[in-house]
């Protein structure tokens, strides 16, 4: 069975250097389950291979939303990047223990956005480049890579604007958070799972007054302000 949906390929930043990969595993699960919590994934973060993951959202409000919280509740040294496609899912085969093994074209999407993120992130000018989207061409069914019968693989202008305009958000969104000291991500994140700033201080061991500057001077008030617009229509 196959679905339009935007697929999310996940994986640890410079995964090779972490001494304790079951440790960094987990926090990114415990990541991705706390902002599930809030707004629900259509289905939640898996382990796939190596230090990949992939999760599959209902909407790019959601997809995106997920992303940017579970980057800002990471611990300190450990950061994602994340390739988000839009386009067809289905399962091709289950084994009863795990999740399906997944095809279509939203992954084909995703595979190319994370690769795209992480050329990016390779040039001088733009290391802070973690998050990617890309929608998958018309005429693409989930069955082929190449393209479909219907059409003839190519975005329309209103596709391509779309494109533009998220991953233009996404690399000002990304060049932020890079910005931001680990205190002020975890701020951020927490308050985007809609913690008081006095439960936030609470937990940090820091005064409310504090976590206020943090978020002010750090740009993540206004982080928190526009991830609030996209948990309202996130669906």
């Amino acid at each position: 069975m196959s679905s339009s949906r935007y697929a999310l390929i996940v994986d640890i930043v410079r995964s090779r250097e972490i001494v304790d990969r079951p440790a960094a595993q987990a926090a990114v699960h415990a990541a991705f389950a706390r902002a599930h919590d809030v707004v629900p994934l259509a289905e939640p973060l898996w382990a796939t291979v190596g230090d990949e993951f992939q999760a599959v959202a209902r909407t790019l409000p959601a997809a995106l939303w997920t992303a940017t919280v579970a980057r800002l509740l990471l611990p300190d040294g450990l950061d994602l990047r994340v390739g988000i496609g839009r386009g067809e899912t289905r399962d091709v085969a289950r084994d009863g223990t795990g999740p399906a093994i997944k095809d279509g074209s939203a992954w084909w999407a995703a595979r190319d956005a994370i690769d795209e993120a992480h050329r990016r992130s390779d040039r001088k000018e733009s290391p802070w480049v973690r998050t990617w989207y890309l929608d998958a061409p018309r005429g693409r069914d989930a069955g082929t890579r190449d393209a479909g019968t219907q059409g003839d693989g190519r975005q329309d202008a209103g596709d391509a604007a779309q494109v533009a305009l998220v991953d233009a958000q996404l690399l000002v969104l990304d060049r932020m958070i890079d910005s931001m000291t680990s205190p002020q991500r975890a701020y951020a994140g927490a308050s985007a799972l809609g913690r008081t700033q006095a439960q936030v201080a609470a937990a940090h061991d820091v005064t409310q007054p504090a976590v206020s500057q943090g978020l002010r001077r750090s740009g993540g008030a206004a982080l928190v302000a526009a991830l609030a617009l996209l948990e309202e229509v996130a669906g």
